[in-house]
């Protein structure tokens, strides 16, 4: 649950940490006022010290907890930070690094070969507005940067960085604006890609992948790593060779839209609703649906599904 969230009562650890420091009220307050105006647009920093933000807590109790777990055993840790998420809310140590920052133009779209769904999504922002959500955004980035640095500091002070691997990625991504949207739950790359970064024994140092893979592959990776026996579907060998092909195909799907993707294809379809095709290798910005040009295409991307 978003820290956020609640009637400005503590209801978990980081909410009763921020009561006993006398933040709780000031915190709810201003969140009470994000919401009213809507998260996707509340972009102005936090109204908390940068020692008492959200994920600054997450990343020192992680660092707390290696710098006392037990060596007797193996152990897997599961650091999940809020950010970056919205309302882009960073304290204003970070905040004012990236304050006059240039930012990258979003997508536009006349939408007119988008789904309705996209269509009631859309946010009337600025082009500044924008820009201010994304530098935000990236200072929200830059602050969770220095709690994974805690965390390495921590393994490495414990001695143990020759058997422990990290991997880091996201849940969602975000749209930012591109499309006239914000937030995640659409099948656009800027909602659905995101990062993946895999460090450990035997794993080489800067090399960059560009095969296709899904949030479940990293389970059977886990596992692989950590030594069982061999089991169906399980494939590690990305990170061991030079193989880049693991999967022909990726697929994302929420409540109104399935959505297969290839190298070089896109295919969404939403449901009671048009069908888009992108060529993603001429057309990255998702802004020419070539369904109606390539019938053949559409047949085969189907048969995929």
């Amino acid at each position: 649950m978003h820290a956020g969230q609640g009637n400005g009562k503590p209801f978990g650890p980081y909410t009763r940490y921020l009561q006993q420091k006398g933040l709780l009220e000031d915190f709810s307050v201003d969140y009470t006022k994000r919401r009213q105006n809507g998260y996707a647009l509340s972009a102005w920093d936090s109204v908390l010290p940068s020692e008492d933000f959200e994920d600054v807590y997450i990343g020192r109790q992680s660092a707390a907890w290696i710098n006392q777990v037990s060596d007797h055993y193996p152990w897997h840790l599961f650091v999940s930070f809020v950010g970056p998420h919205d309302p882009f809310d960073p304290p204003k140590k970070y905040a004012e690094q990236h304050r006059n920052a240039e930012m990258p133009e979003a997508i536009v779209d006349d939408l007119k070969e988008k789904p309705q769904h996209i269509h009631h999504r859309q946010t009337d922002a600025s082009s500044e507005q924008i820009a201010v959500c994304r530098r935000q955004y990236c200072a929200a980035i830059e602050l969770i940067d220095y709690q994974i640095g805690k965390i390495l500091t921590a393994l490495k002070n414990r001695g143990v960085m020759d058997n422990t691997y990290v991997i880091f990625s996201s849940d969602h991504g975000e749209m930012l604006g591109d499309h006239s949207l914000f937030t995640k739950g659409v099948a656009y790359d800027p909602s659905i890609r995101v990062p993946l970064i895999v460090s450990g024994p035997g794993i080489g140092c800067g090399r960059i992948s560009t095969a296709m893979i899904e949030l479940i592959d990293i389970n059977a990776t886990i596992c692989d790593l950590a030594g069982l026996e061999k089991q169906e579907g399980i494939d590690a060998s990305l990170l061991r060779s030079e193989n880049e092909i693991h999967r022909e195909e990726v697929f994302s799907c929420l409540r109104h839209f399935r959505c297969v993707r290839t190298p070089q294809r896109k295919m969404i379809e939403n449901v009671n609703d048009i069908i888009e095709l992108y060529n993603m290798e001429i057309d990255p910005q998702e802004l020419d649906n070539l369904a109606q040009q390539q019938k053949g295409t559409l047949q085969e991307m189907d048969h995929r599904i």
